[in-house]
């Protein structure tokens, strides 16, 4: 799909598409968070439970239904952008240095993120990974495979797909890629103190709106 073909969303429209999944997907986690640690689970599961429920679903659906208004069929041919192939070797180096920055950045602002959460966001509920010896050998077990499954895999996945893929190439302006950074940081509303971190640390990811490559932020 050429950029020039594709219908830019209106600024309140790109707002709420990029923060409402986030925001549902809070909410859900705050609700299931207590139930969760009453059945001896760390909070983390209610984080898995709210990919699983809302955010996967809201996402992939909303994709979908762009799919069916436009080719009559549940299809993400035609919504995704940014499919452009590369050579094999390009990933191979890209996916090196972008992952190399993203660290980097994340790594020099973690004493901003320790200052904002310990003055400003003092309040908010702590996720608990289960890394304490609180927890059963069984209940770690089905913690990290949840985990590795929706955290590491089908999150980020669906994510790219949703915010780089679909999002951004809807976004107006010539500082359409810091906003859409800006925007995927807020959505994280359960962790507001990284806002700054986020926002700058996922800027070396549109590196694939450059080379019009979803998949080198995919593997990222």
């Amino acid at each position: 799909m050429k950029q020039d073909q594709i219908e830019k969303h209106s600024t309140t429209q790109s707002v709420i598409l990029h923060l409402l999944p986030g925001i549902l997907t809070g909410c859900f986690y705050l609700l299931a968070r207590q139930p969760v640690a009453n059945m001896g689970y760390p909070s983390i599961i209610a984080l898995i439970l709210a990919f699983a429920f809302i955010l996967i679903p809201v996402e992939l659906g909303y994709l979908f239904y762009q799919g069916k208004k436009k080719t009559g069929r549940f299809t993400l041919q035609g919504i995704i952008s940014y499919r452009n192939s590369i050579p094999w070797w390009q990933y191979l180096v890209w996916v090196f240095i972008i992952f190399i920055a993203v660290g980097a950045i994340f790594t020099l602002f973690k004493p901003v993120d320790a200052f904002l959460q310990g003055k400003l966001f003092f309040w908010m509920p702590y996720i608990s990974y289960g890394l304490d010896d609180n927890y059963s050998r069984k209940i770690l077990i089905v913690t990290y495979s949840m985990v590795f499954i929706f955290v590491a895999v089908l999150t980020p996945l669906v994510e790219e797909l949703y915010f780089r893929g679909y999002l951004l190439p809807r976004i107006k302006g010539k500082y359409a890629p810091l906003f859409h950074s800006f925007l995927f940081a807020a959505q994280h509303v359960l962790e507001p103190w990284m806002i700054i971190t986020r926002t700058l640390g996922f800027l070396p990811i549109l590196f694939g709106v450059k080379k019009k490559n979803i998949y080198i932020g995919i593997i990222v």
